[in-house]
C-alpha cells in the first residue's frame, strides 16, 4: 500500500516576510562594509541594486491596475444602505483627511529627512517642479484614451476613470437589482477575478522584497556608508508620533460622538489591534474586529457591519498617513521642497492610494509609487523605506483597524443598545443571519 504525503514547501516559506527582511539586513551591512573596505569595482557594486530595481518596476506596473480594480471592486461589492451610507462616507473622508494632514504636519515640523541628505540630480528637481501648476493638472485630468493612464501611470486620470466606472457600475447594479435582473453579476465576477489575480501576482513580487532589501542595503553601505540611513530612525519616530496623534483623534471622536468610553473602546478592541499588528493585514483581522465590536464593546450588529466590514474597503487612514509622510520624507532627504499645491496633490493621491492598499501586507509599497509619481519624486528612493516598512506596516495596519472601529462606534450613536436589543441579540446568539439581512 502506498501512502500519499502532503506536498512539502521550501523551508524558507515558513519564515514570515518581516523576519526574512530582518535576517537579510545584517548580512547586507556586512557585505556592504566589506565591499566598501576593499574599494570594489563601482559598477559591480551598483549591480547589487538590480533586484530592487526589478521589484520597484514590478510594483509600478501593478500600481495602476490595483488602484483601478480596488476602487471599482469596492463600489460593486460593498453593501451600503442609503442614509447610513452617506454618513459612513462622510466619516471615512473626514478620518482620512485628518490622518493625512496630521502626517504632513508632523513631517513638516520634525523634518526627519533632514537628518541625512542625498544630493538630488538636476533632472529630479526639474521633474518635481513640473507639478507646480495646478491648472495644468486640472486640464490633464481627462485622458486622451481610457487605457492611457494605465500605461502612463497618470494618477489624476486614473482616479477619474476609477471613480467614473465605479459609480456608474454601482448605479447599473442598483437599477438591475430593482428590476430583478442579474446581468451585472458577470461584470462583478470579472472584476473580482481580475482583482484577485493582481493580488496574487503582488504576493509573488512581495516575496522578493527580502532579496531587494539585501541588495540595496549592501550597495548603499558600500558606496555611501550609513549616512543615507541616519534619517530613517527620525522617520520611524515621526511616523509613530503621527500615528499616536491619529489615535488620539479617534478617541476624541469616540468620546464626543458615541456612547462608548475610550477605556471600553481600547479594552474591547485590544484583540483586533494586536491581531492587526501581528498579521499586518486588515483583511485577516476583519473577523476579529467584527466580533470584538459586537461581543466585547457591545455595538449593534448593523453598526459593526458598516464600520468593520464595509468601511474596511475604503478606510485605510494609517496607510494614507504613511504614504503622505513618505513622500515628504523622501523630498526632504533629496533636499527638494514640496510646495503647498504639491502637498495637496499628495493628499488627493494618498486618499485613493489608500483605497487600493487592498488590506494585504506590504501593499502600501505598491500604491506609494503612484503618490511619488504624482509629484514627480523618483520612485527608486522607495527602496530606502523598504528597510523599515516591515515594522511601520504593522503599526499603520493597527491604525487602519482602529479607524474601522471608530467609524462603527460613531455610527452606533450616543444611545447604548437597549435591554430589549440585548435580549434579542443574546436569543439569536448563533443564528445564521447574514450581513445583507442586517443591512
Amino acid at each position: 500500500m502506498t501512502h500519499s504525503h502532503p506536498k512539502s514547501h521550501p523551508w524558507w516559506k515558513s519564515i514570515p516576510l518581516y523576519l526574512q527582511i530582518v535576517i537579510a539586513l545584517p548580512f547586507a551591512v556586512v557585505l556592504g562594509l566589506f565591499l566598501g573596505s576593499i574599494n570594489a569595482d563601482t559598477e559591480l557594486v551598483k549591480h547589487l541594486a538590480i533586484p530592487c530595481d526589478l521589484v520597484l518596476k514590478a510594483l509600478r506596473a501593478l500600481a495602476t491596475p490595483l488602484i483601478l480594480l480596488a476602487v471599482v471592486h469596492s463600489f460593486l461589492t460593498a453593501n451600503i444602505p442609503g442614509k447610513s451610507g452617506r454618513r459612513l462616507g462622510f466619516l471615512l473622508i473626514t478620518n482620512t483627511l485628518a490622518a493625512i494632514f496630521i502626517g504632513l504636519s508632523v513631517a513638516n515640523i520634525l523634518q526627519p529627512g533632514k537628518w541625512g541628505n542625498i544630493k538630488s540630480s538636476t533632472s529630479t528637481a526639474a521633474a518635481v517642479n513640473k507639478t507646480l501648476d495646478p491648472w495644468a493638472l486640472l486640464q490633464d485630468m481627462v485622458p486622451e484614451a481610457v487605457l492611457k493612464p494605465l500605461v502612463d501611470n497618470n494618477v489624476i486620470q486614473l482616479i477619474l476613470i476609477a471613480l467614473t466606472f465605479g459609480i456608474v457600475l454601482r448605479a447599473i447594479k442598483a437599477e438591475q437589482i430593482g428590476h430583478g435582473k442579474k446581468d451585472y453579476e458577470s461584470i462583478e465576477q470579472v472584476v473580482t477575478i481580475l482583482f484577485e489575480a493582481i493580488i496574487r501576482i503582488l504576493h509573488w513580487v512581495i516575496a522578493l522584497v527580502p532579496i531587494a532589501v539585501f541588495g540595496i542595503v549592501a550597495r548603499t553601505v558600500a558606496l555611501q556608508g550609513f549616512e543615507p540611513f541616519k534619517s530613517l530612525g527620525a522617520f520611524i519616530v515621526a511616523v509613530l508620533i503621527a500615528l499616536f496623534l491619529q489615535a488620539c483623534y479617534y478617541l476624541t471622536r469616540v468620546t464626543f460622538s458615541s456612547w462608548v468610553t475610550p477605556v471600553r473602546f481600547l479594552q474591547g478592541g485590544s484583540d483586533a489591534l494586536l491581531t492587526a499588528f501581528s498579521t499586518a493585514s486588515s483583511t485577516a483581522t476583519m473577523p476579529v474586529t467584527f466580533e470584538a465590536l459586537i461581543e466585547k464593546i457591545g455595538l449593534r450588529e448593523s453598526s459593526a457591519s458598516l464600520g468593520a466590514l464595509v468601511g474596511s474597503n475604503f478606510n485605510n487612514d494609517g496607510t494614507a498617513l504613511y504614504e503622505a509622510m513618505s513622500a515628504l520624507f523622501v523630498a526632504q532627504v533629496l533636499n527638494i521642497h514640496l510646495s503647498l499645491p504639491q502637498q495637496l496633490i499628495v493628499v488627493l493621491t494618498s486618499i485613493f492610494a489608500s483605497v487600493g492598499a487592498a488590506g494585504i501586507p506590504e501593499a502600501g509599497l505598491v500604491t506609494m509609487t503612484l503618490v511619488f509619481t504624482a509629484v514627480g519624486l523618483p520612485t527608486q528612493y522607495i527602496a530606502l523605506l523598504v528597510t523599515v516598512d516591515w515594522f511601520l506596516d504593522r503599526c499603520r495596519t493597527a491604525m487602519n483597524v482602529m479607524g474601522d472601529m471608530t467609524v462603527s462606534a460613531i455610527l452606533d450613536g450616543k444611545r447604548r443598545k437597549t435591554k430589549v436589543e440585548m435580549e434579542i441579540f443574546e436569543a439569536e446568539g448563533d443564528s445564521d443571519a447574514s450581513l445583507t439581512d442586517v443591512l
